[in-house]
C-alpha cells in the first residue's frame, strides 16, 4: 500500500524530470525511459499515475498553467487596492517572470504546437487562452469601452503569446524585463490614446 502523499511527490518528481528532458531533447525524442531514469523512478509508474507519456505533458502542462495562475493570485493579494492598469501590469509581470527557466519555455512552445493536433491540449490551451483573455478584459473594462477594451484585451493577450513564442525559439536569448517593457509599453499607449 503507498504511503499517503506519495502520489503528489511522484507527481512532482515526474514533472520536474520531464522538463529537464524535454529541454534537453525535445518533446518528440524525449522518452519514458528518459522521464524515469531523470526522475530516479521505474517507467512503469509514469503509465502508473499517467496513462502514459501524453498524460504526463498533460498534467506538466496543467502544473504550468496553475504556477502562472497562483502566481498572479499571489501578488494580486500582496498589493491591496489595485488599479485596473496596475492588475493588468501584474498579469504582464508573472506572464515573464524571470525565473522561468528555459525548460519551462520549450515545454509552453512543444505545448503551442502539439495542441493543434491533440485534444487534451488543445482544450487546456483553450482554457489557457480563454483565462488570459478574460483577465485581461475584465480589467480593460473598467479602463475603456466596451469594444475597445474587447480589442485591448485580444491585442495585450496577443502580444504576450507572441512574445512568449519569440522567446520559447529564442530561450538562452530572451530577455523577459524586455519583453514586460514591450507589454507595458503597449498597455500605456493603449490608454494614452483616450
Amino acid at each position: 500500500m503507498p504511503k499517503v502523499g506519495m502520489l503528489e511527490i511522484r507527481r512532482q518528481q515526474l514533472i520536474q524530470a520531464t522538463l529537464v528532458c524535454v529541454e534537453k531533447y525535445g518533446v518528440a525524442d524525449t522518452t519514458i525511459v528518459q522521464i524515469a531514469q531523470q526522475a530516479g523512478l521505474s517507467s512503469g509508474i509514469i503509465s502508473h499515475y499517467f496513462g502514459g507519456k501524453m498524460g504526463l505533458l498533460y498534467e506538466t502542462m496543467k502544473e504550468l498553467m496553475r504556477e502562472l495562475r497562483l502566481s498572479i493570485i499571489e501578488k494580486n493579494k500582496v498589493e491591496k487596492e489595485l488599479s485596473p492598469q496596475r492588475a493588468i501590469e501584474i498579469i504582464i509581470d508573472c506572464n515573464f517572470d524571470p525565473n522561468t527557466d528555459s525548460a519551462r519555455m520549450k515545454v509552453w512552445l512543444s505545448f503551442w504546437s502539439m495542441s493543434m493536433h491533440q485534444e487534451d491540449l488543445n482544450r487546456l490551451q483553450k482554457i489557457n487562452d480563454s483565462r488570459l483573455h478574460s483577465n485581461l478584459l475584465f480589467h480593460f473594462k473598467k479602463l475603456l469601452p466596451n469594444q475597445q477594451a474587447k480589442n485591448a484585451a485580444r491585442g495585450l493577450a496577443a502580444l504576450i503569446d507572441g512574445l512568449w513564442l519569440h522567446g520559447s525559439l529564442r530561450s538562452k536569448e530572451f530577455d523577459h524585463y524586455q519583453a514586460r517593457s514591450i507589454a507595458k509599453q503597449f498597455l500605456n499607449n493603449l490608454l494614452e490614446e483616450q
